[in-house]
């Protein structure tokens, strides 16, 4: 990582151009951004929530949670902030990066009662295969 220590500025809005080593908090539109901790210079900004990120402040110091994945950067980035040190985490797989979307879009979706039934998210592989009196049922009540 090129940025190991991260400052940190409460702001409304984010700048235009955000300086490098600095954690922008916007409290009222509930989301952080900061050049990615790489130093490849892409903005990385985190929602505020709790299905999505989590903010720490101490008096003194920002921790941010969970880890921070840039998967859409070419980068591909991924590390921890706590107490506005930086720690490299461990790169993901492609597939661990889908399992996490799925996971990520999930809590929001119980965080805003909208949530997929279980079954509609897990491979047709790993589904319970259904009885035919279930099926039978569907088929009578139109489900």
């Amino acid at each position: 990582m090129k940025y190991e220590t991260l400052k940190h500025e409460f702001v409304t809005h984010f700048p235009d151009q955000p300086e490098s080593g600095v954690l922008y908090i916007s409290i009222e539109y509930k989301s952080v951004s900061h050049l990615c901790c790489c130093g490849c210079g892409e903005e990385v900004v985190t929602p505020l929530s709790p299905a999505d990120w989590q903010i720490t402040y101490d008096g003194r110091s920002i921790s941010l949670s969970p880890s921070i994945g840039s998967w859409t950067l070419r980068c591909r980035s991924h590390y921890v902030i706590t107490r506005g040190r930086v720690r490299e985490a461990g790169q993901w797989t492609d597939e661990q990066i889908v399992a996490g979307r799925r996971r990520d879009r999930l809590a929001t979706e119980r965080q805003h009662g909208t949530q997929t039934q279980l079954g509609e998210t897990m491979p047709k592989a790993v589904q319970k295969p259904r009885s035919w009196f279930a099926k039978l049922v569907d088929w009578l009540f139109g489900r």
